[in-house]
């Protein structure tokens, strides 16, 4: 168990990694070995996960998320397998870490009366300068 952020767990056991080969620049090391490591997470039957982190989670992976509730996350950074594993778990507990911040509600709140007074007075202020702006009246 891999304690990720104050009560919240993740099993190895629930993490599978796959290695595929890494695609862009890497010469001949790129073509033979499978470096790039694309590491699944089932979000939606992970027991260490309160429902409401696992909502939040869902919400910041976006389209890493398949159909099945299984996050996704490809690593392809390094040269290495063992350093592309690292990274992809560090990604995987860095983005449970921001979900499991409880976003704080905004609570509506309503002008006070004197900035209402302010605003009308100011409104008033900059019709009478346009209203100044007109043709002098003739008599």
């Amino acid at each position: 168990m891999i304690e990720v952020c104050p009560g919240v767990f993740v099993d190895e056991a629930e993490l599978s990694e796959s290695f595929i080969r890494a695609s862009g620049p890497g010469g001949q090391n790129v073509n033979k070995v499978s470096t790039a490591v694309q590491l699944r997470f089932d979000v939606q039957h992970a027991p260490g996960l309160p429902d409401g982190l696992k909502a939040r989670l869902v919400k910041l992976a976006g389209s890493r998320m398949t159909n099945d509730g299984e996050l996704i996350i490809t690593a392809q950074k390094f040269r290495s397998q063992d350093r592309n594993r690292q990274d992809a778990r560090d990604s995987l507990f860095e983005l449970i870490r921001a979900a499991s911040v409880v976003p704080i509600k905004r609570r509506k709140t309503r002008p006070t009366l004197g900035s209402k007074q302010r605003r009308l007075e100011a409104k008033s202020q900059r019709g009478d300068i346009k209203r100044g702006r007109g043709r002098p009246e003739t008599e």
